[in-house]
């Protein structure tokens, strides 16, 4: 391994991520928050909504009632005044389900004079859901939409019809209070309909394209809920308020600033990457042959999100599979390495962020009998990651807003 490259991407990592935590993003949010005469009401869901609701908290003494709902394992500790539940990520669990039915509770019979302070972070679809259909079947389908490749957008559209509370509705059933809306956004381009299935937002969706969905990936459902998908979401809302707060966008300047400080040139390619992982993985790969003739000490930034079609039995994530993918490209080349990983802590199903490799890590797995091709066709880049030491560990980091992946060239 590439001790110095490592540390680098090391410190890349640390740097961007405190750039995107919510603390500050919050406070900065609030300074346009107006409650009303009445009584305010907090509700937080995503992998994010602890910090998000602490930040709150630090700035709103007078909340009368709140909820937290986040991924197990992302609650730090008590927030006065507020509960917090931990439920299941990526598919929903009886916790979500629960903690969703308590906030739903919480801002029935609101009057016009009160005001729900609604913190929302990728993850939500799945963290913060009342479903319309058996909750196992919903789960099914959430497994189905993970399994073949659909991407976040599509994935939604079909999710916030089965949902009492996506899609808009959160926000309905909270009327006639007015509901004011932080948003991290974990979706290219910011569509606040879709960030977690829109709980607070006018769908811009239609039926016609959900069942298109439901259709392409011949989704198995029952009569009910294909009902469902052909009934429509609210389209106007007057009762609220939204705000971005932090944006994949945020996430690539901060590395850039980084990688800047640290001596590289960095290049802005996207924020909007979107397609297969290990595509993305080759893709950069390429971009390193290219550019290493340069001569230069570069950086090359790529925000997004990709998506891995699971045809294995592996463990890994689509971070973790995009820089294995990259492994075998950047082979050789002295002074490479390609990382990615997600800005929330956790890629795929593992305790992992993300992964790095660099100009010595196809050999190394090569010298344990560790097949690439083989390894990414059973999608297990978790374990050959770490046979090398090259996954990226951070812990739950409190925000949540895309991935993103780099190719450090080093000086010869």
């Amino acid at each position: 391994m590439n001790k110095q490259l490592r540390a680098d991407a090391d410190q890349i990592i640390k740097e961007a991520l405190h750039a995107v935590l919510p603390d500050e993003a919050v406070a900065r949010a609030l300074l346009d928050f107006h409650p009303g005469s009445g009584k305010t009401i907090l509700v937080a869901a995503g992998k994010a909504a602890w910090q998000m609701a602490a930040a709150a908290r630090k700035e709103l003494p007078d909340i009368d009632d709140g909820i937290v709902i986040t991924k197990y394992d992302h609650v730090i500790g008590e927030i006065e005044g507020i509960k917090c539940r931990e439920a299941g990520h990526p598919v929903p669990d009886e916790n979500s389900f629960s903690a969703a039915k308590e906030a739903l509770a919480m801002v029935e019979n609101l009057s016009s004079d009160d005001t729900v302070l609604f913190l929302l972070s990728g993850g939500g679809s799945a963290l913060f859901e009342y479903p319309m259909i058996d909750g196992a079947e919903l789960q099914d389908i959430t497994k189905q939409l993970l399994k073949c490749g659909a991407d976040i957008v599509e994935m939604n559209t079909v999710r916030k019809r089965l949902s009492a509370i996506k899609g808009g509705q959160f926000a309905k059933a909270a009327a006639p209070a007015k509901v004011f809306s932080i948003v991290l956004s974990d979706i290219l381009g910011d569509p606040l309909d879709m960030i977690a299935s829109g709980p607070a937002y006018p769908d811009s969706s239609t039926c016609e394209q959900a069942l298109a969905i439901a259709k392409k990936y011949d989704l198995k459902m029952s009569d009910k809920a294909w009902e469902l998908l052909a009934k429509e979401t609210p389209k106007t809302l007057d009762n609220v308020e939204s705000c971005i707060t932090g944006s994949v966008r945020e996430l690539c300047s901060a590395a850039a600033r980084s990688c800047k400080a640290l001596g590289y040139e960095p290049v802005f390619l996207t924020d909007e990457l979107s397609c297969e992982a290990r595509e993305a993985g080759f893709f950069l790969s390429s971009v390193a042959r290219t550019h290493k003739k340069d001569g230069k000490k570069l950086a090359y930034i790529a925000g997004g999100e990709t998506i891995v079609h699971l045809t294995g039995t592996g463990l890994g994530g689509r971070n973790q599979e995009l820089a294995l993918a990259a492994a075998p490209g950047i082979s050789g080349l002295k002074n490479t390495a390609v990382f990615s990983f997600g800005s929330d802590g956790t890629d795929g199903p593992t305790d992992a962020a993300g992964g790095y490799v660099d100009e010595d890590t196809f050999n190394e797995l090569k010298a344990q009998g560790l097949d690439v091709h083989a390894v990414l066709k059973n999608n297990d880049s978790y374990a050959a990651l770490k046979a090398v030491d090259g996954l990226i560990v951070t812990g739950p980091t409190g925000t949540n807003v895309n991935d993103v992946a780099l190719v450090l060239i080093g000086n010869d």
